[in-house]
This record gives structure tokens, C-alpha cells and sequence, in this order.
């Protein structure tokens, strides 16, 4: 077991680096152009915000509607740090790391706060509160004067590109798949499937479900201290409730608990706009329409529950060669 998992990770590794040798490749010969690596970055940042809302959704199975206040904690959080230690002269790396653990560590500070005592309660509460949550940033970034109020931040430091975005992203999936496969992960999960069952065999269902909310707010910190980074200036209207809807949407068309699922989500709920681009006047119809058809005939999302694996999917033609090969000495032997 011990092998095939080192085998299975040493695969994964080896495609990480040659997707990120290849991306880097296309951005710098001018392959891609710039619109298109801005798109790129875009996704990963959909890709954190949505794999780090599975975490709540999918594996502890706690609806929350307010993910992009906590995206506002972070972005905000991350944006007036590097502007504060923009003039020390800091690798650009060193800083973007340095302000996405600050506008974590806040927005996991907040999200604890938050949901410690909404997850005590049943049911929908936590959806509730979470929403009040989002729209109270919301109405106090726009009268704060040193978030720069409805008028907006400007001056943040543009750090963040499709190369650092992707390292980031990576290490976003690793840290979450490792805890939804540990034995913190499995907790969570039993407590979606019977929270009752869980209480009854021992588990403390008050901390397990504080600790994936505060964890999913940190990792949402983090996507929006990219998307600060990136877009060099912040405007309250992005973060309403339609920015919530919009990341929960990706969530469930990938499948709730499924990271694998939420990653190509994220890459067809973005291009899938840019691509209609040219049908304006349609292209949110069009757009509503496929995620309605989804719905309709795959309500579990696209991989479910499941998760894509590289290695399973290299072991394909080898299982239908020895299918075949069983189909045949079975013929023979009928014969």
C-alpha cells in the first residue's frame, strides 16, 4: 500500500510539474496572450475559493452563504499588508506569502468567532448568519475610510500571475485533500452522513465542525488576498451575495466532496462566459441554461462525491486489455 501510494504521488508530482513547465512555456513566449493568463488566474482563484467552500458544503455538510464576506475579510486584510511593507524592499514572493497568512490567519480568526456558536444551533443557522455576516463587511468596507469606503482600495501591489497563482492553488488542494483523507477528514464526513451517529461513537461534533469552518475560512482569506493581489484594486459591490452564490454554484456543479470535481467547475463556470462573449445579448441565458440541464439530469454534480485520479486513469487501458483477455478465455472455454 505503502509503495502504490508513493508511486500514485510521485505521478501527481511529476504532473504538477510539467503543467506548470508547460503554462509558464505558453505565458512567456506569448503563446497565450495576457487577456488569456488573466483568465487563467481568475480560475485558480475560483478554484481556492470553491475547494475551500467544499470543505463546509461537501464534507461537513453545513450550508453557508456568506463565503465572500470572508473572501472581503481577506482580500482587504492582504491588500492593506502589502501596501504597508511595499516600501521595505521584499522579494515579491516573500510578500505575497508573508500578506496571504496574514489575511488567513484574520479571516480563520473571524470565521471561528463566527461559527462557533451558529454551529451549536440545527439546522439552516448557519446559512443565515453567515449571510447576515457577508452583507455587515459588506456595508462596513464601504463606510470604513481606511478600506478607502465605497470609492474603493487603490495603491495595492500587483504580485500575483499565473505562475504563483497555480503554486498557490496547488498547495491549497494538497492541504485540503490531506485533511479530508486524515482521520479529521473521515470525522467531518461521518458528520455530514449522521450527525446523531457521530455524537453517539464519541465525536465532538461542536469542534470538528469549528474546525473545517475555520479552516475553509482561512483558505478563503487566502483566495482573496490573490484576488487583491491581482487585480490591484478592491471594490465592496464585488463581494455580495451574488459572489457567494456564484462560488456555491461551482461547488455543486462539481460535486459536493469532491476537490477534483470543484477544480473543473471552476475552469468551465469561467471560460464558459469568456467563450460566449461574442453572443452578448444571450451568453447569461445560454449560461443559466447549462447549469439548469446539469442539474436536471446530474443533481449529484459532475464527479459527485468522487475524485479523478491520475494514476487510476493510467491504469484504464491495462483493466480493459485484461477484460478483454477474460471475455476471450471465457469464450474459449464455452467453446
Amino acid at each position: 500500500m505503502a509503495g502504490k501510494n508513493k508511486k500514485s504521488n510521485m505521478i501527481n508530482l511529476i504532473a504538477v510539474i510539467l503543467v506548470f513547465v508547460l503554462l509558464n512555456i505558453l505565458t512567456t513566449t506569448g503563446i497565450v496572450s495576457r487577456y488569456f493568463a488573466g483568465i487563467l488566474v481568475t480560475c485558480f482563484i475560483n478554484i481556492v475559493m470553491a475547494s475551500s467552500l467544499n470543505l463546509t458544503v461537501g464534507y461537513l455538510g453545513q450550508l453557508a452563504l456568506g463565503h465572500a464576506g470572508f473572501m472581503a475579510v481577506g482580500a482587504y486584510a492582504s491588500a492593506l499588508f502589502s501596501i504597508a511593507i511595499n516600501e521595505m524592499g521584499m522579494p515579491a514572493t516573500i510578500q505575497l506569502v508573508l500578506s496571504l497568512i496574514v489575511a488567513g490567519i484574520i479571516t480563520a480568526i473571524i470565521g471561528y468567532l463566527i461559527g462557533l456558536p451558529a454551529l451549536r444551533l440545527k439546522g439552516d443557522y448557519l446559512a443565515i448568519i453567515t449571510l447576515g455576516f457577508g452583507e455587515i463587511i459588506r456595508v462596513a468596507i464601504n463606510n470604513l475610510k481606511f478600506t478607502g469606503g465605497a470609492q474603493g482600495l487603490t495603491g495595492i501591489p500587483k504580485i500575483v500571475n499565473s505562475n504563483n497563482s497555480y503554486w498557490v492553488t496547488i498547495v491549497v488542494l494538497v492541504v485540503l485533500y490531506t485533511l479530508t483523507r486524515s482521520r479529521h477528514g473521515r470525522a467531518m464526513k461521518s458528520i455530514m452522513e449522521d450527525e446523531i451517529a457521530a455524537e453517539a461513537v464519541g465525536i465532538d461534533t461542536i469542534k470538528f465542525k469549528a474546525l473545517g469552518f475555520t479552516i475553509s475560512a482561512f483558505f478563503a482569506g487566502v483566495g482573496g488576498g490573490l484576488y487583491a493581489q491581482y487585480t490591484a484594486f478592491l471594490d465592496p459591490s464585488t463581494f455580495g451575495f451574488m459572489k457567494s452564490v456564484e462560488i456555491l454554484t461551482i461547488v455543486i456543479l462539481g460535486g459536493m466532496g469532491s476537490l477534483t470535481g470543484t477544480v473543473v467547475a471552476s475552469f468551465i463556470l469561467t471560460l464558459l462566459p469568456e467563450l460566449l462573449r461574442d453572443f452578448a445579448e444571450y451568453r447569461m441565458l445560454l449560461y443559466s441554461a447549462v447549469l439548469i440541464i446539469m442539474m436536471i439530469f446530474r443533481p449529484q454534480g459532475i464527479l459527485g462525491t468522487k475524485e479523478f485520479s491520475l494514476t487510476g486513469a493510467l491504469r484504464i487501458p491495462a483493466a480493459i486489455r485484461e477484460k478483454k483477455k477474460a471475455q476471450n478465455d471465457a469464450e474459449g472455454g464455452d467453446l
